[in-house]
């Protein structure tokens, strides 16, 4: 029944051919030898060693080599070291160090001493009823609470035998391990396969079926293998005559039980004997091995230690079934028949073959006497052996159905399992084997080959009959009876505990799951496959009423439904529990110097919460529910009593404190996240189970700090890079200055940063964190803005105006303008401005929108996770009359946002609008002052026309649209535009003295007007055609003017006048139109015309424009600063409201002032 003794005879058959093998291959010289060679008892070293020097091998010297070294470990001599083994059950010494011994520290912190106190680590707790099942459950398998395994594999192997009643002639243990083939000694394991064999054979006899073999037949065994009894391929080839196919599964079942050919065909020659001229009748084991000793003759084996060792199992097998204390008086005759058998020197050789039979013969009838006594329960086909000798019986059975699995593979079922199965059903009768019987027994072979083999199909296999099992309709009292009566005494925790066979089986299986069931995270997270195949078969063997009462006159049972709950509960705690001191050990021994322990265990912990969500609770939740929510508690209780003491010593900011609070809050947060989640499935209230740790009152001011001082830090490190800036594309495909880059990467990394505390955090965090983003862009934008200079400089000084005249004397000129000085500085900063740094900057404006866009984006995200988990955080302590103590996620924070990322968002688009002004003022007035305002019409019209210009204005256009970017450059184009018309115009009304136009020229003006707006349409691939018509509708208004007969003019300024002075206005505030007063006045200054040049001197007095010299710069004729600022003022045609005033009051007052 013991699983080592398959191993050891493997061994022992292994090793007792290779010596056999080196003594007769001739390479040793001389063998000084008994009659007689123990193999078992040879120094395989000492052989190996004679055979090394050529030297004589003594037998005796080789015996006494095997027991000197058999005291003491075996070795392995390797170059590498010495490797042994121990004798001492590895069990009971527990599991090697799995780390290198810490060394010892000279000054510990307090919270790692408070931390490594293990001694205080509770265990789990159960109520008194439960206690006293859960200690029946765990009888024989105390050592696993003290003890924590560290192989992640399951044992091949049981803790606890099935305990049916020692066999009498069985060789202990020790005597098997020390004394292996010594003769006569008693039963062995090969011996109980053998008469398995013999059994079966004469089973199949008495039933009716052939068993003769042809002489010589020798097959090959197939090597094929089911995956199941049900689900096996279909045999390739069937014969068609019955004999023909019992007699080749009888073959594969010899080759199975591994029996010789030799000792097959004598058992089926004396078998077969036997049975002719006889009417076929049952026969017992007793019997049956009488029947072979009566044939037994030396010539019949190999050897004479082969015939000793027939002759000795086959008294024993007698011995152990006929023994018995019913009749005494046949007990002194029954030994000294056997110890004559047994004794060799007289059997053979001093007793003649009458006394052999006389003595085979009263053996006979002491065996009829006992198969004559009635059965105790009166079932069908009862014997007296089926009560009395069910020790030996069912090991027997047990052996035919180890023989279902190939010897060459053990975890493969055999393909003729099926038909062997049907046959094995012949020994029912002889062994005392009932249909759940032989499901019971059948469950516990294939759950002893999966410890064995972890072959997962295998333990499917058990369940599906331990279900047959616990299926059977158990009508029959006789049957119940029976079953009862076949007891196995069990040592339990106090006492010990008679067991029936199934109770005693079911409580082996339930004993070995439980072991590994109570640490299901060690055992089953690399096999997780296996894990709810062994706790099906753990509660399928552990919940029913096998489990008796102390008290023998109780029958009262704990209910399934308890017990199933009971058991899961208990596997969860102590697998926690368990699993959390393996996670304590691993922290405080870590060698990792960087992490602080309660970090490391925070960490482990969560993996052990992981799985449970993911591999463990889906199948646990199926049995109990509340699985997860017991998990969940279990560890936060656990990791709250060692993070207390911590944070109560917690002062201020440390690398401790930074690594281990972000740790236990996001423990916290998937434990409750895990225990919320069980709640909603079981639709159970949350409750007030989990007491949070208190870490969010500890950290908020702590991250309130750290936000300020980052601020400092992203100041100092923007306007470094500000300093740095040259304007100047970062690449060819990032065409934005390098500085907003390093902005946003301070930014972005302080983001990270604070959102890497992964702490609880409240809306003032978000606050606070918004509001330094706000401050640093601000200040980069307001940095980047100032540095343009006013577009009132960039427009040239106003000429003065004159009314036209033709020079009388053209070389003679009286007045010379002065001109305005710029300040060398702003023509410094005007110099740097260039039209592609402009753009650079626009550019960067156009980056700020879209990375505070990304940006925003991430912020909310991460917030969002902060929110959920302060939200789940909270919803375990909520009741229904409760409500979040803040608005993480509401209209607080979008109005953040609003107040803080979309002001930055305004401001880069002032920004883009200002400079796109800018750069278009900056083309116009300034860059192309001399090749467009001083070149067009210079003199005359049809000399300076703008065809001349146009070509600059498209190098400026192409210049700037290959820079800038594709999303703001329609608006940097129509900016360029509008600068454009306002210089067309500029010249027009403010030209200066050398610009007059007559109506011939209104038509080239026209056209010049027309060329220009078509380069910036640039056939469909500019500016769309009716934004372009839409600004330069005005201007062809004020164009049309110059085409008006001079009355008409006059009377519309007479008229504009009088509406100014009555304070009628047909516009609005701040918009300009054609017929205004200043606009109509510059048109009658630039007609060339005498009407107007002497209604302008009547009313005017404006200087006529031949007293000008063309080649000066021009100024103003008036003399008085008061004149000459009105005029100022008045130059251009975007004039204020308040300039306004009406034609009598100007005459009024150019009359009262005095001219230079």
């Amino acid at each position: 029944m013991e699983f080592s003794n398959d191993l050891l005879r493997r061994y022992r058959d292994d090793r007792r051919k290779l010596l056999e093998f080196l003594l007769s291959s001739g390479l040793i010289k001389e063998i000084t030898a008994a009659a007689d060679i123990e193999f078992d008892h040879l120094s395989a070293d000492y052989v190996l060693e004679c055979i090394q020097s050529g030297g004589v091998l003594d037998v005796s010297q080789a015996t006494r080599r095997y027991h000197e070294e058999s005291s003491h470990p075996i070795a392995m001599h390797l170059q590498s070291g010495d490797v042994f083994y121990l004798l001492s059950g590895t069990e009971s010494a527990g599991s090697p160090p799995r780390r290198v011994a810490p060394s010892i520290p000279l000054n510990r912190k307090a919270n790692e001493s408070d931390f490594v106190e293990r001694n205080n680590f509770p265990g789990p707790t159960y109520p008194a009823a439960e206690r006293s099942y859960i200690s029946s459950q765990e009888a024989g398998n105390n050592y696993q609470e003290n003890t924590i395994p560290c192989a992640k594999s399951l044992d091949n192997k049981l803790t606890h035998s099935v305990g049916l009643p020692n066999l009498r002639t069985e060789i202990p243990v020790l005597s098997k391990l020390m004394h292996s083939f010594r003769i006569c000694e008693g039963l062995r394991d090969d011996d109980l396969r053998e008469t398995a064999y013999e059994v079966f054979l004469a089973c199949m006899l008495f039933s009716g079926l052939e068993i003769q073999t042809t002489e010589g037949r020798k097959r090959e065994k197939s090597s094929k293998f089911l995956s199941g009894l049900k689900n096996r391929k279909e045999k390739r080839h069937m014969e068609s005559a019955p004999i023909e196919s019992h007699l080749k599964v009888l073959d594969t079942i010899r080759l199975q039980m591994q029996i010789s050919e030799a000792a097959d065909a004598f058992i089926r020659r004396r078998l077969t004997q036997f049975v002719m001229g006889k009417v076929c009748t049952q026969i017992d084991v007793p019997q049956l091995s009488l029947v072979l000793l009566t044939g037994l003759l030396r010539s019949d084996f190999p050897s004479e230690k082969s015939y000793l060792h027939w002759k000795s199992r086959q008294v024993n097998i007698f011995e152990e079934l006929v023994r018995s204390d019913h009749m005494k008086a046949e007990k002194e005759m029954i030994e000294e028949s056997l110890a004559k058998i047994k004794n060799s020197k007289e059997w053979d050789m001093k007793m003649s073959s009458s006394q052999r039979r006389d003595v085979l013969l009263t053996l006979r009838q002491v065996a009829l006497a006992f198969s004559s006594i009635p059965g105790r329960f009166g079932i069908e086909g009862e014997t007296y052996y089926w009560t009395s000798g069910y020790h030996l019986n069912i090991r027997l059975y047990e052996k035919l159905l180890f023989g279902l699995f190939d010897v060459l593979e053990e975890s493969q079922i055999i393909e003729e399992a099926e038909e062997i199965l049907k046959l094995v059903k012949l020994t029912w009768s002889m062994l005392g084997i009932t249909e759940r019987l032989h499901h019971t027994l059948f469950a516990w072979v294939l759950f002893q080959q999966f410890v064995t083999t972890e072959e997962a199909i295998l333990l499917d296999h058990a369940i599906r009959e331990v279900k047959h099992v616990l299926s059977a309709d158990l009508k029959d009292d006789k049957e119940v009876s029976y079953m009862r009566s076949l007891t196995c005494p069990t040592v339990g925790i106090e006492c010990e505990t008679r067991f029936d066979l199934l109770q005693s089986i079911f409580f082996s299986i339930s004993l070995w799951c439980n072991s590994k069931l109570q640490d299901y995270h060690l055992y089953f997270s690399q096999k997780s496959s296996f894990f709810e195949r062994v706790l099906t078969m753990g509660l399928s063997t552990g919940t029913q009423d096998f489990i008796p009462q102390r008290n023998p006159q109780s029958t009262g049972y704990f209910l399934p439904n308890d017990v199933v709950t009971q058991k899961i509960r208990v596997y969860i705690e102590k697998t926690q529990y368990a699993a959390c001191r393996r996670a304590i050990d691993f922290a405080t021994g870590s060698m990792n110097g960087k992490m602080h322990p309660l970090a490391i265990l925070a960490s482990e912990l969560k993996q052990i919460a992981e799985k449970d969500l993911s591999i463990f609770s889906p199948i646990l939740r199926r049995w109990y529910p509340g699985c997860a929510m017991i998990s969940a508690k279990m560890l936060h209780q656990l990791y709250g009593e060692r993070l207390k003491p911590f944070m109560k010593d917690i002062t201020s900011i440390t690398e401790d404190v930074r690594k281990v609070l972000p740790a236990a809050y996001g423990l916290e947060c998937y434990l409750i996240e895990l225990y919320s989640s069980a709640c909603e499935e079981n639709n159970s209230h949350h409750s007030r189970g989990f007491e949070r740790y208190q870490i969010a009152e500890i950290s908020k001011p702590f991250i309130l700090d750290w936000v300020v001082a980052q601020y400092e830090r992203i100041l100092e490190w923007t306007g470094r890079a500000f300093d740095l800036e040259d304007w100047e594309p970062l690449s060819a495909q990032q065409k934005h200055a390098a500085s907003a880059v390093e902005v946003f990467r301070i930014i972005e990394d302080t983001v990270d940063q604070f959102f890497q505390w992964s702490l609880p955090m409240d809306i003032t965090h978000l606050q606070a964190l918004l509001s330094i983003i706000f401050h640093s862009l601000d200040t980069y934008l307001s940095n980047v803005i100032s540095q343009l200079v006013e577009k009132q400089k960039l427009y040239p000084s106003t000429p003065p105006l004159t009314r036209y005249k033709e020079a009388t004397f053209p070389i003679i000129k009286r007045k010379v303008a002065e001109s305005s000085i710029i300040d060398h500085e702003i023509y410094k900063e005007l110099d740097e401005l260039t039209s592609s740094k402009l753009c650079i900057r626009l550019n960067t404006y156009r980056y700020i929108q879209k990375q505070v866009a990304i940006l925003e984006e991430g912020i909310r995200k991460s917030w969002e996770s902060v929110a959920s988990n302060r939200k789940d955080r909270y919803s375990t302590e909520r009741t229904p009359g409760t409500l979040e103590p803040t608005d993480l996620n509401g209209e607080s924070v979008s109005e953040l946002f609003v107040a803080t990322l979309d002001c930055i968002r305004d401001s880069a688009a002032q920004g883009i609008q200002k400079t796109s002004e800018f750069l278009g003022a900056k083309v116009v007035f300034w860059d192309m002052r001399d090749s467009f305002l001083s070149y067009l019409y210079y003199g005359g019209v049809e000399g300076n026309r703008i065809e001349a210009v146009l070509p600059q204005f498209d190098k400026v256009l192409n210049d700037v649209c290959s820079v800038i970017d594709d999303t703001i450059r329609d608006l940097v184009v129509s900016n360029i535009w509008k600068a454009s018309l306002e210089g067309f115009m500029w010249v027009l009304l403010d030209g200066g003295p050398s610009r007059a136009f007559s109506d011939s020229d209104t038509v080239l003006i026209e056209e010049d007007f027309n060329m220009l707006k078509e380069l910036f349409i640039a056939d469909g691939e500019g500016l769309p055609r009716s934004l372009v018509e839409e600004e330069a509708k005005f201007y062809r208004q004020v164009l049309s003017l110059f085409s008006l007969q001079t009355q008409s003019l006059i009377k519309m300024l007479i008229s504009s006048s009088q509406n100014m002075s009555a304070g009628v206005n047909s516009y609005k505030k701040g918009q300009r139109y054609v017929g205004d007063t200043h606009t109509l006045l510059r048109v009658l200054c630039h007609k060339k015309d005498k009407e107007a040049s002497k209604f302008l001197k009547k009313h005017y007095r404006f200087p006529a424009s031949s007293e000008y010299d063309e080649t000066a710069v021009e100024s103003s004729s008036f003399g008085s600063p008061f004149v000459a600022d009105i005029l100022k003022r008045g130059a251009s045609f975007s004039w204020s409201e308040k300039s306004h005033s009406s034609f009598r009051s100007i005459t009024k007052r150019f009359q009262q002032v005095s001219w230079k």
